[in-house]
C-alpha cells in the first residue's frame, strides 16, 4: 500500500503561481511513477503530468495544455512529488490529485490516489 497526501492548493489570481506537494508513505517511493491529474466540476479526471525514476534519472511527461507553465519534480529522499504551477489560468481551476503507479498518461495506470487538493484561479 502507498498512502498519498496532497497539500498546497488554494485561491490564486490569474497569472499567479502555486506549488502543490504530495507526500508518500508506504512502499519504496522511487519504484513508482508519480503523476498529477485534475478534475474540474462536471468534467472527467484528466492527466496533467507524470515522472518516473529509472537508472538514476527522472523522466517527465506533460499534458499539452500545461507545457511551459507547470513543472513536475520529485525528491526521492523526502518521498515527495511536487507540481509547480505558473501563469495560472481560470481554466486550471480543479481538484488536483496525486497518484502513484505505472508510468503513463492514463488514469488507469495509477493504482494509488490521494484525496485531492482544490486549486481555484480567479480571473
Amino acid at each position: 500500500q502507498v498512502q498519498l497526501v496532497e497539500s498546497g492548493g488554494g485561491l490564486v489570481q490569474a497569472g499567479g503561481s502555486l506549488r502543490l506537494s504530495c507526500a508518500a508513505s508506504g512502499r519504496t517511493f522511487s519504484n513508482y511513477a508519480m503523476g498529477w491529474f485534475r478534475q474540474a466540476p462536471g468534467k472527467e479526471r484528466e492527466f496533467v503530468a507524470t515522472t518516473r525514476w529509472s537508472g538514476g534519472s527522472a523522466t517527465y511527461a506533460y499534458a499539452d495544455f500545461v507545457k511551459g507553465r507547470f513543472t513536475i519534480s520529485r525528491d526521492n529522499a523526502k518521498n515527495t512529488v511536487y507540481l509547480q504551477m505558473n501563469s495560472l489560468k481560470s481554466e486550471d481551476t480543479a481538484v488536483y490529485y496525486c497518484a502513484a503507479g505505472t508510468y503513463g498518461l492514463g488514469r488507469y495506470e495509477y493504482e494509488y490516489w490521494g484525496q485531492g487538493t482544490q486549486v481555484t484561479v480567479s480571473s
